[in-house]
């Protein structure tokens, strides 16, 4: 069986692929553009997101969004994790950091896929701190300001085990042990 992950990011595609090895599911990366409706809940992004790709036609699919939340920034910058990077980025964080004790935050992950007309939706959960600058060279993103440890940013760890600890690798199990609950793997 082939999903469809639907992103412009084709390094999604390869995590998801290393993820599902073994289970009899081939990814396949599709680039196709849909609305992602204004709101503060990633939930509700993915599930606007996957029913106007099904009423678009397309089926056996995977969609995420992800976010930053931090906790004394009253989880911002959240769903709009992507538009803080792009104007603000990793140095517009730590200037809204500055002085801040409460650094604590988390990166959540959404995954909705449709699998055999069967919708799955789960969120998964990496909990950290911002640093106070940044550090490391991997990564992408608010990397190289977050860490899980307390010791390493998400930029300085190796991808694998990046992987086994972040918000995506934590959702991707989710959704894997809900597929194999449903008998769909």
């Amino acid at each position: 069986m082939k999903l469809k992950v639907i992103t412009s990011n084709p390094g999604k595609v390869a995590e998801y692929q290393k993820s599902f090895d073994g289970l009899g599911i081939e990814m396949e990366h599709l680039k196709h553009p849909y609305d992602e409706v204004q709101s503060s809940d990633l939930e509700e992004v993915v599930h606007k997101g996957m029913d106007e790709l099904i009423s678009a036609g397309i089926r056996n699919f995977i969609v995420d969004d992800s976010g930053l939340f931090v906790d004394s920034l009253k989880g911002f910058p959240g769903v709009w994790s992507a538009y803080a990077q792009k104007t603000i980025g990793n140095p517009g964080i730590l200037k809204l950091m500055d002085g801040v004790q409460d650094r604590g935050a988390e990166f959540r992950c959404c995954i909705g896929c449709d699998i055999e007309g069967e919708r799955i939706v789960v969120t998964g959960v990496c909990r950290g701190t911002i640093t106070e600058s940044e550090s490391g060279h991997g990564g992408f993103g608010f990397d190289p300001i977050f860490t899980h440890d307390g010791e390493r940013t998400f930029a300085e760890i190796p991808l694998d085990e990046k992987n086994s600890v972040s918000h995506r690798g934590n959702a991707i199990k989710l959704l894997i042990e809900e597929m194999k609950g449903k008998g769909l793997v």
